[in-house]
């Protein structure tokens, strides 16, 4: 499955590599793509994740999931 966020904050590398880590830890998740231009993350997925446990892992990264 694929699924793509728009989350808010992000500005950098660093910033992509923060949420891109803490989404890529969820369970199932096979990868994650970050576009910081675009506020756009897309992740693939063995199948549809929880919105709550995408959002709780974007806070985690010190960004907010729109939405």
């Amino acid at each position: 499955m694929e699924a793509t966020y728009q989350v808010t904050g992000m500005t950098c590398a660093h910033c992509a590599q923060s949420v891109q880590t803490e989404i890529g830890a969820l369970p199932g998740v096979s990868k994650v793509r970050v576009d910081v231009g675009k506020g756009a993350v897309t992740v693939d997925s063995e199948q549809p994740l929880d919105e709550s446990a995408v959002r709780a892992a974007v806070n985690e990264a010190g960004y907010n999931l729109v939405g």
